[in-house]
């Protein structure tokens, strides 16, 4: 009997030893949920501001040069020498080419020879004409007083007709000396416009920019020979001023000429790049096509830009805001913050408070609801949402780290920059 009563004792004293095991193990992950529950969550965030924002048209544009030449030679022969690098900035009156001299200047002394050979042509010419116009007047002259010898009875008929036939001889020699001179003449000046029209095509053995610009690849080398306005040798193009060409939508078109007639419309381009966000160039419309594409349904536009730096490139597409006018006192955010649910738009603002609310940088996450009314680029190359409600200005918005969070959790607030982001800026620095 007493060792029956043992055994119920040490039963019992298991039990209880069991019992309490599985309450000090709930004990401990009640503890550890609780010490959890208060960890902040770390998020970036940006203040919601008020600010005048652009009322802005954007497209997709294409960069045109302003004049492209395409340069060829205007004579036949070889070319001597290239007097550039491909891909070199020249000049308007800037050498290019060299073409072989030394047969136009052989025809340019050939035809100086001629030239003067012609020339005492016609000297000779004009001599023989004055010549001949003293004899014919001479004969001339002694007609006369062989006619009133004849009426009396001096001299014979005879006499009289020959001396009439001798002027009348004399008279057409004249005229026959005249048209040679004329002729002898032209000739002369056939002979000064081969010349000059050969000097002209001597000047044209020097080949120069007919406007400043960039060369692309030069198509026929120093050795080659070329005819005269055939082959192309290298494409020069201007690229300061230069176009950019866009197409805005046709329900537009109304509102844009409204504006463009009061004043000039600004208009800002660069590649959709965050590496190259700094590149942005600003300009202004120049153009509006008479016509809109029935096909797309836009209208093409141009904008000028000085493009000295010649950050824009012909050929190249680029990103078009074409500004309409600016909106005052929108409130505005980062586009990272804003956050799409099922029912609608929404951003996590941070009110006060938290595990340490002596900590500025700490707070509570709540969901708020938002309008979005639309989004733009800023100059700087990050995205702006305009919020049409839900928000005031000075409102701290979470910006990163949304996924982590949960409406009453606690966050704290980093003021490191992301490394990528610090990474894109180091490599868009030059």
């Amino acid at each position: 009997m007493k060792r029956h009563g043992t055994w119920l004792f040490l039963a019992s004293v298991s039990l209880g030893v069991l019992t309490c095991l599985p309450l000090t193990s709930c004990t401990r992950l009640g503890a550890g949920a609780q010490a959890a529950s208060i960890v902040a969550v770390p998020v970036r965030a940006a203040q919601a501001i008020s600010a005048d924002v652009p009322l802005e048209i954007a497209a997709v544009g294409n960069v045109e040069a302003i004049n492209s030449v395409d340069i060829k030679s205007r004579v036949a022969g070889e070319i001597k020498s290239v007097a550039f690098t491909e891909g070199q900035s020249v000049t308007r009156g800037q050498l290019l080419f060299t073409m072989d001299r030394e047969t136009l200047e052989r025809q340019i002394l050939e035809q100086k020879a001629n030239l003067e050979h012609d020339a005492a042509m016609e000297q000779q010419a004009r001599a023989v004409v004055v010549r001949d116009a003293a004899v014919e007047k001479q004969s001339k002259s002694e007609a006369d007083v062989a006619r009133q010898l004849g009426q009396l009875g001096v001299l014979s008929q005879q006499r009289v007709s020959q001396l009439i036939t001798t002027t009348d001889t004399a008279q057409a020699a004249l005229q026959a000396d005249q048209a040679a001179a004329e002729a002898a003449v032209g000739t002369t000046r056939a002979d000064r416009a081969r010349l000059a029209q050969t000097q002209l095509q001597l000047r044209f053995t020097g080949i120069v920019a007919p406007i400043s610009g960039r060369t692309g690849a030069v198509m026929v080398k120093a050795g080659n020979m070329v005819r005269d306005n055939d082959a192309t040798l290298v494409t020069l193009r201007q690229m300061a001023p230069i176009y950019v060409t866009f197409g805005i939508p046709e329900q537009s078109l109304q509102e844009v000429r409204r504006l463009n007639a009061a004043g000039t419309l600004l208009v800002s381009a660069g590649p959709d790049s965050p590496v190259a966000s700094g590149s942005t160039r600003e300009g202004h419309l120049v153009f509006m096509d008479n016509t809109v594409n029935p096909n797309t349904g836009t209208i093409r536009l141009k904008a000028a830009f000085a493009n000295t730096d010649n950050a824009l490139w012909p050929g190249e597409f680029v990103r078009v805001r074409l500004r309409l006018g600016m909106e005052q006192g929108r409130i505005v955010v980062p586009e990272s913050a804003i956050q799409a649910g099922l029912d609608g738009k929404y951003v996590w603002l941070i009110k006060s408070g938290g595990a340490k609310p002596e900590n500025a940088k700490s707070g509570i996450a709540s969901i708020q609801r938002v309008t979005v009314q639309r989004t733009y680029r800023s100059p700087t190359g990050t995205g702006q949402a305009i919020i049409g409600s839900g928000i005031k200005p000075g409102d701290q918005i979470v910006t990163e780290g949304q996924l982590r969070l949960t409406a009453g959790a606690s966050v704290a607030v980093l003021d490191t920059p992301r490394a990528d982001s610090a990474a894109s800026r180091q490599t868009s620095t030059p």
